[in-house]
């Protein structure tokens, strides 16, 4: 059962934006968006990858880039968190790396805006989009995660992934076997790939999982002329649809129950029935 200390029922929200080249304007049409989460009675509430920034070159986000808890931007995650009482995992971040490139860096904050965690893009997007022009090469301006990040919460073990991490299950295996209650994903899937493959990546990562999802994506067409997919959702462990938009800016809302991840796990009890043992290539960084 869970802890006298966890919140067995909790909304949450997932923000979609279309955002832009411009900081100031992508940071106030988030607050907006939290707001209106807050507004409703979310607790938790999960950014869209690139949530600063959509520039017009990959180089741009050198730019904008901070220095690990200090700039605008963080300043800004930390005070909306305050302010609205929740608690935020705030998309992903510019935040300087050794090699000169940037982290690609999703920081949370709790609901007074301290920052407890931060997690780092660990797979990076370096495709060439089959059926379009679209060519993006990540590794070019940022620098690869390697620590996988999933932590207590008064919400229950939440984890922390972005984007193009979705597509390699065994990221999610490990996180699931350190407790895993809820994913938040932070992403910017091309319109594209989103058409193939977002409601099915995100709803099996759940139904592997016994987990919910909280899924952020960017939706839209940007200035820089990029389209993302949009549909922001969120998936129960069952694989249930609770809340999913179309493409325009918004918040999907709906509620998680730890009560209902535990009679799932119960009745349906696949993760205790694994054959082949979790792949332990993080065990070392991840602590």
């Amino acid at each position: 059962m869970p802890s006298e200390n966890i919140m067995t029922q909790t909304l949450i929200a997932a923000v979609q934006l279309t955002s832009t080249p411009d900081v100031a304007t992508n940071l106030a049409s988030a607050g907006s968006l939290i707001e209106r989460a807050a507004d409703s009675g979310a607790r938790l509430v999960v950014l869209p990858e690139n949530v600063a920034l959509m520039g017009h070159k990959e180089t741009d986000k050198l730019e904008v880039a901070e220095t690990e808890g200090s700039g605008p931007i963080q300043d800004f995650l930390a005070e909306i968190a305050a302010k609205y009482r929740v608690w935020l995992v705030g998309g992903t971040i510019p935040i300087r790396a050794p090699s000169g490139k940037v982290y690609a860096a999703s920081p949370v904050y709790d609901d007074e805006g301290r920052r407890v965690a931060r997690y780092d893009k660990i797979h990076l997007f370096d495709v060439d989009v089959p059926g379009s022009r679209e060519q993006y090469r990540e590794s070019n301006t940022i620098e690869p995660g390697d620590t996988p990040l999933v932590f207590d919460t008064p919400f229950g073990r939440l984890g922390v992934a972005v984007c193009y991490d979705l597509r390699f299950p065994e990221l999610f295996r490990y996180l699931a076997a350190q407790g895993l209650d809820i994913l938040a994903l932070p992403s910017a899937f091309t319109a594209a790939t989103g058409k193939a493959h977002w409601d099915v990546l995100v709803r099996a990562r759940a139904v592997e999982n016994l987990c919910y999802v909280v899924a952020a994506n960017q939706g839209g067409t940007h200035p820089n002329g990029r389209e993302t997919y949009g549909h922001s959702m969120v998936v129960d462990p069952w694989g249930s649809v609770l809340a999913q938009l179309g493409t325009e800016p918004g918040v999907a809302l709906a509620e998680v129950s730890l009560r209902r991840i535990e009679e799932v796990r119960t009745t349906f009890p696949s993760l205790r029935h694994r054959r082949i043992g979790v792949d332990r290539t993080f065990s070392a960084r991840a602590g």
